[in-house]
Order: C-alpha cells, then sequence, then structure tokens
C-alpha cells in the first residue's frame, strides 16, 4: 500500500509549551488538552491544544481492548513517538502502562526514563494517590516531569469494580482530596481528577497549587481532558461527562459506503484517476 500522505516537518518550528509553562498557568484561561494515539492525529489537535496525552484509553480506542490493564510499555513508546512527532506546540505527556510503574520507585525511573528517551515527549502520566507519592517524588527529583492521576483510575478498575463516579461518600471522598494534595506535595506538574462528583473536584481544583486536569470533574478546574475519539463521536457509547463535537462514525460510514458503490458500480476510479500509456 502507498500513500502520498506526509508530515508538515518543513515548517518553521513553532514555540512548544513546556512544563513549568503550563503549570503556571494555574488560575488563568483554562488548559486544553485531548488524547492522541497517531502522528496525523497530533498534528491536526495540535494548534487547539495546550497538551496531548498518549492515553493506554488506546486499549479500548485502537486495540479492542477491555480495559487499559493489558497495554504494555513497548506500545506506549511506540504511540507516544508516533505523537511526538506529529505534535508541534502542544506539552506531549505519555501514560505509564499498569505494571511499569508500581512496585518500586526505581522500576518507575526505569520505565520512565525509557520512555522520554525513545519517544521525545516532556513527561509522564501516573496514576495513584498517596502510595504512589514516593515514586513521584522520586522521578522529580531526577529529571522525570510527573502528571497524576486520582478518583476514577481505570488501571485499577478491578479493585473498583467498575467505572462509575467515585467520591460519593464522605470517606471515598476524604481519601482523593487526601491523594491529591499527596500527589502535587510530591513534585506533580498537573494532577487529573477523573470522574468524581463536582463540589470535590472543585475543591480539590482551588486547594492544589499546581493545575488540575478534569475529566468527568468539574468547570472550576484548571482544564480539561477528554479521549478524542469520544469527543468526536467514534464510539454509541460514551460516559455521561463526554460532549460530542461531531458524529464521525456516522461520516465515515457514509464515506466507505458510497465508496462501496462506486466500485461496485465501476463509477471508480475513473478516468482523472488512472494513468495514460505513454503516446507513440
Amino acid at each position: 500500500m502507498s500513500t502520498t500522505a506526509t508530515l508538515n516537518a518543513n515548517a518553521p518550528a513553532p514555540r512548544r509549551m513546556t512544563v513549568p509553562a503550563f503549570r503556571a498557568r494555574k488560575g488563568q484561561e483554562p488548559l486544553v488538552m485531548l488524547t492522541a494515539y497517531t502522528a496525523r492525529m497530533a498534528e491536526l489537535l495540535d494548534p487547539c491544544c495546550d497538551a496531548l496525552l498518549v492515553g493506554d484509553s488506546l486499549a479500548q480506542t485502537i486495540y479492542g481492548l477491555p480495559s487499559t490493564v493489558p497495554v504494555t510499555l513497548d506500545t506506549m513508546i511506540a504511540h507516544g513517538a508516533a505523537v511526538a512527532r506529529g505534535a508541534r506546540t502542544a506539552l506531549v505527556v505519555v501514560d505509564m502502562p499498569f505494571g511499569s510503574y508500581e512496585a518500586s520507585p526505581e522500576q518507575a525511573f526505569a520505565s520512565a526514563s525509557r520512555v522520554l528517551k525513545e519517544t521525545g515527549a516532556a513527561a509522564i502520566k501516573l496514576e495513584g494517590g498517596e502510595a504512589m507519592a514516593a515514586t513521584v517524588a522520586f522521578l522529580s527529583a531526577r529529571g522525570i516531569p510527573v502528571m497524576g492521576h486520582v478518583g476514577l483510575t481505570p488501571q485499577a478498575v478491578n479493585i473498583l469494580g467498575g467505572y462509575g463516579a467515585r467520591g460519593r461518600g464522605h470517606a471515598e471522598q476524604a481519601k482523593i482530596a487526601a491523594d491529591a494534595e499527596a500527589i502535587a506535595a510530591a513534585g506533580a506538574f498537573a494532577v487529573v481528577v477523573e470522574g468524581v462528583v463536582e463540589p470535590l473536584a472543585a475543591s480539590i481544583a482551588a486547594s492544589l497549587s499546581c493545575p488540575v486536569i478534569g475529566i468527568g470533574a468539574s468547570a472550576s478546574c484548571d482544564g480539561q481532558v477528554l479521549v478524542v475519539d469520544d469527543m468526536l463521536g467514534m464510539f454509541e457509547r460514551t460516559a455521561r461527562f463526554v460532549k460530542r463535537y461531531d458524529t464521525l462514525s456516522e461520516r465515515i460510514q457514509a464515506a466507505a459506503r458510497t465508496y462501496s458503490e462506486e466500485v461496485k458500480a465501476r463509477r471508480f476510479p475513473g478516468p482523472e484517476h488512472l494513468y495514460e500509456a505513454p503516446k507513440a
């Protein structure tokens, strides 16, 4: 198979968002973040986003897996490198997959250093609260910027028992708030708060000194992130917190249907798509 598609690699390099600049946006204009998994999607989203997250959600969106748990470090590195090639101004953050960082700070450093060296991304994201604070501090002290993730943590789906909203009870609210504070105090430059009740998310955003990025959280957060495939309407089922800004699945199917009809009717390819034989 061949294609003439290329990235706009020869254009002058604009100024890229840095980790300190991202952190400094706390309390200012809301930060815009979407997931990206390929170079071309990164290139398209880049002008609109402050950060692109190479999310382990690619397990479901790209590979059709039931959860994020099976994703490997090699898979995340391959997609992270693709996104870093496509992005020009956005901060590129790569999710650390399940099993690549939880055992010890040393394991986390070995995995995270591979991610940064082999992808060209600027930061990593990991899930977990107080239990991961020492790891966040260890990585941050060794030059690896860390974005935290608390609340609904998809890698812990087997412990949580599903993807329902978190923080409905007072004890769980206190635990999530303490998790966010611990990660921020350990040196995280930002914290994603996912799938928690709105008052809790707003309270966390107000209390932390680093940006809080919401997903199913609160408009009071310092920024928002969504899975791009959900936002574009690529799947029939989405979470309550997703707003569909398009229905690409329907448009893709319509285009494929038209293509199929034209091929079967021999209307494609037409003369304008063919090469003429050289004239004698």
